[in-house]
Formats: C-alpha cells, sequence, structure tokens
C-alpha cells in the first residue's frame, strides 16, 4: 500500500520552485534533483532550481558559462529533453514560444557551470516533445519528437565523450512517429510509451528497442509488446518513473472521445511489474493529487516526489509524496486518533439528556461519529444545510474525483461515485462533505460480517430537505 501525502512547509528549506509545466527534473546521483526549464502562463522560463537531498534544502545555484552568443545558460524553454550522466545534466532542444530548438548543453553541477555543446555526426533536428533516456554511464539515446510540420520516428544516440551523434538504423516494423511519450532503459532495451502521432491520435502502445549496447552485437529492431494486466489507457504528457523492480506511470491525458472537446487528465499510478512482465494498478489509500499532465516525478530511495504540471486550465506549483506506508512521512495521514478518555457518569446521562432533544437528523450524525470514535462537539443547536454549491469541502471533494470540471459537473459526478460505493471503498474524509447536507446515495452493503449496515442521504440543498419528509427517517440507523 502506497500514500500520497502533499508536501508540508516542514518539508523542506529555501525557496521552492515555481509553478510550472513542460520543464524537467533528474537525480543527479542520490545527492540532488535538478529542476529546468517550463511554461508558465504562456511564458518560457529558464531558471535552475535544485533540491539538496540531504540538507532537505531548495536553492536556486549561481551559475557561470558562455555559450555560442554570449549568454551564460540555455534560453528559456519547455518540452525538451534534459539527462544526467554522472554530475552532468545533458540539455538538448525543447521549445520557445513557436520556435522549435536545436542547441545542446551541459551543466556542470559540481562547479554550477553551463556549456553549448558544438557536436557532429548525425545531428537531430530541432525538435520539441522528444523522449530520452541514459545508456549506461556514457551515452543518450533519444526518440521521436515534433519538428513543427511532423511526428518524428528516428533514433540518434549520442557519445558525451565524443560529442557525437548517430542515428540509429533500425530494420523491420516501426513504431508510429510520435510526441509526447516516454522513453525509458530497462536493462538492454528501451521501452517507449504512448504519446501523440500521425494524424493526431493519442496511443497507448508500448514497444521495445533492441541493440543499442555494442557489446550486445545485436541489429537494432523494435517490438511492440502487449502485457497482461490492467493496462494504462492512451496518453501523452504522463512521465514513467523506475524505481526498484518496477516502472511507475502517473498522470498524462488523453482524448474524451468524438464528443467531447476537452481531454481528460490523469492521476492515477500504474506500475510495469518488471519481474511480473505485466502492468498493475499500484494501490493507494487515500485521495490522489489533482489530475495533470507535463509534470515531473523523481525517485528518492523508496520515495517518489511530484511536482508541477497542467491540467488543461491551470499550471501546478504543489510538491507531494508517494511513499509506502511504512514511510515516516505516511504516519501523518495513518497515525491513530487518540482515544477519548473515558466520560463520568453524570456527564454522560446529561448529553443522553441532550441528545433526546436533538433533531432527527444530528441524532443520527452524532451517533455515526460516536460509533466511528470521532471527537465533535454537540453543541449545535440545530441541523445545518448547506447548499452543496456553496460547500468548499464538497466542492473540493468534487473537483479532486474528476480533476477538472464546471462546478455542476463536478458535483453530479461525486453523488454519482457515491451511489456507485459501498461502505468498503468510502474514505473517512468524505463522510465531512456527505453530512454537510445530510442525492439519494444509498449504502447497505455492511463491511462487517453480522453487523447492521448504514444508509446515507446527501441532498443538494436545504429545499429538497424540505420537500422530502421522508429523508430524516431514512437517516436513521
Amino acid at each position: 500500500m502506497h500514500y500520497w501525502v502533499r508536501a508540508s512547509p516542514s518539508d523542506f528549506s529555501g525557496t521552492l520552485p515555481q509553478r510550472r509545466s513542460g520543464h524537467t527534473a533528474v537525480n543527479i546521483g542520490k545527492s540532488k534533483i535538478v529542476v529546468f526549464g517550463g511554461l508558465v502562463d504562456k511564458r518560457f522560463i529558464s531558471d535552475l532550481c535544485v533540491y539538496d537531498i540531504e540538507n532537505k534544502l531548495w536553492f536556486q545555484p549561481e551559475c557561470t558559462g558562455n555559450g555560442s552568443v554570449g549568454q551564460v545558460g540555455p534560453s528559456p524553454r519547455a518540452f525538451h529533453i534534459a539527462i544526467a550522466i554522472d554530475c552532468h545534466m545533458f540539455v538538448f532542444g525543447g521549445r520557445s514560444g513557436g520556435k522549435r530548438l536545436g542547441d545542446f548543453w551541459v551543466l556542470d553541477t559540481d562547479i554550477w557551470q553551463w556549456s553549448e555543446l558544438t557536436s557532429f555526426g548525425d545531428l537531430p533536428s530541432p525538435r520539441d516533445f522528444a523522449a530520452a533516456s541514459a545508456i549506461g554511464n556514457r551515452k543518450i539515446v533519444m526518440y521521436g519528437g515534433w519538428d513543427g510540420k511532423k511526428w518524428l520516428s528516428d533514433v540518434f544516440v549520442l557519445d558525451t565523450i565524443s560529442l557525437e551523434w548517430m542515428e540509429l538504423s533500425v530494420s523491420g516494423s516501426l513504431p508510429p512517429p510520435r510526441c509526447g511519450h516516454t522513453a525509458t532503459m530497462v536493462e538492454k532495451r528501451m521501452l517507449v510509451y504512448g504519446g501523440r502521432g500521425g494524424g493526431g491520435p493519442i496511443m497507448g502502445d508500448l514497444w521495445a528497442l533492441k541493440g543499442l549496447l555494442e557489446e550486445e552485437n545485436e541489429t537494432p529492431g523494435w517490438t511492440q509488446l502487449k502485457l497482461p494486466g490492467q493496462a494504462p489507457s492512451p496518453r501523452c504528457g504522463h512521465t514513467i518513473t523506475s524505481g526498484g523492480h518496477y516502472l511507475l506511470l502517473f498522470g498524462g491525458h488523453g482524448t474524451g472521445g468524438w464528443l467531447s472537446r476537452y481531454d481528460i487528465y490523469y492521476n492515477e499510478c500504474i506500475v510495469l511489474d518488471r519481474v511480473s512482465v505485466q502492468w498493475k494498478r499500484l494501490p493507494t489509500s487515500n485521495e490522489p493529487p489533482p489530475a495533470r499532465a507535463y509534470h515531473s516525478m523523481t525517485c528518492i530511495g523508496s520515495r517518489y516526489l511530484l511536482f508541477g504540471g497542467f491540467d488543461g486550465k491551470s499550471t501546478f506549483d504543489d510538491l507531494w509524496w508517494l511513499v509506502p506506508e511504512e514511510d515516516p512521512i505516511a504516519k501523518r495521514l495513518t497515525s491513530s486518533p487518540a482515544k477519548n478518555i473515558p466520560e463520568d457518569k453524570d456527564l454522560a446521562i446529561a448529553k443522553e439528556t441532550q441528545l433526546s432533544h436533538e433533531p432527527e437528523g444530528r441524532i443520527c450524525g452524532l451517533r455515526i461519529t460516536k460509533r466511528l470514535d470521532i471527537s465533535i462537539s454537540i453543541s449545535v443547536p440545530e441541523l445545518q444545510i448547506i447548499d452543496e454549491l456553496e460547500d468548499k469541502e464538497f466542492l473540493e471533494l468534487a473537483l479532486s474525483l474528476i480533476g477538472v470540471g464546471e462546478k455542476f459537473l463536478a458535483a453530479q459526478a461525486l453523488r454519482d461515485h457515491w451511489g456507485e460505493s459501498t461502505p468498503k471503498l468510502i474514505p473517512l474524509k468524505e463522510l465531512g462533505p456527505l453530512g454537510n447536507g445530510p442525492s439519494d446515495s444509498q449504502f447497505t452493503e455492511s463491511c462487517f460480517s453480522g453487523k447492521e449496515a448504514y444508509r446515507f442521504y446527501h441532498v443538494k440543498s436545504a429545499s429538497q430537505w424540505k420537500k422530502n419528509d421522508n429523508i430524516p427517517r431514512k437517516l436513521e440507523i
């Protein structure tokens, strides 16, 4: 079991990176994470933000360097590639405004110095939305992208010592050209998943490329993999992060179908298990971050760190941890509430007397919270019914369920979610919004053998409550 936990101010010191999407974030060994570039409010940026893992410190280093036209570092850009080899971060391409870039830079993270590189060989054309991965500790392989006119399907290998590019000649069947995909080296193969391709469709195919290691003496060739399990839906703008024996896929966006003008953004976690060689859903026990694409996800030991991204309307600046249940960060969510101190008999009698004068719906709420061992105040004189479209807690939960959308559609989606759920699937924190407006959501399946079941109702507004005199009696447990 894993938990999503939004990073708290106590997790970091220093200046956190500003909101962005289309940026890159790479691990430099086990010591730091380097975030570069991105897009915010239609503005391309070139700032460098570094997370010192040991000291839990975010900082912006003062960099030196010189480019071909005298600049210190790369120009502002997004949707570029960035790959770490030892203490160096190599950056290629990307987009700035309507221009695709083809320049090539390296950052020495020991001395924070940028250098623009003059490479030779089979130089790749300017492009954005390409994907790349390191081959060992010397070479980089890059695949695909968009050059402003067409989707690409070429494969280039860069030797970071000689600075020579080589276009790989691949025989046999080829994947459709694409951009916005991921490329991940797994032992001797590069795995490519998803992306947007020729004609515009968003794809959900998985391909493996062999022949990248000279010592293997293999003829380069693509193989399409069709793995068992719960495969992800077609998408682009997602991330795949290597951690332990599996690859973790998060986020991205796909089409909403031919009847929809809008893309669907995702926030589920799907793993490709390298041992069983199949897709699996990663069990998480609480609400995930809002759905997004063009974010970054890095691995720090057994933890994953999510930053930024875009959901079709908003650009994010939030940082989230994804941690296993034994992680200290997870204890923030899983620590048991303090048990109530037993009250004396006279106080208990007084509370029972007060309960006898409570409205019927309020009695139900008090009984539920008592059985769930939740501490509440019983001093409120009457049941308060909040219109759901004015209920901030309800709307936040509703919007987190669908990621993005109109308030009315989000509210309907949450009501449908409650209507289709069983008690086992309702997180405890959803009882707050559910009880704020005590539409016909029934839970009649008991979680516990031999125990009675409960039936909850959520009304849209006080007027609906008044029109249905039977609702308070339905709330009885």
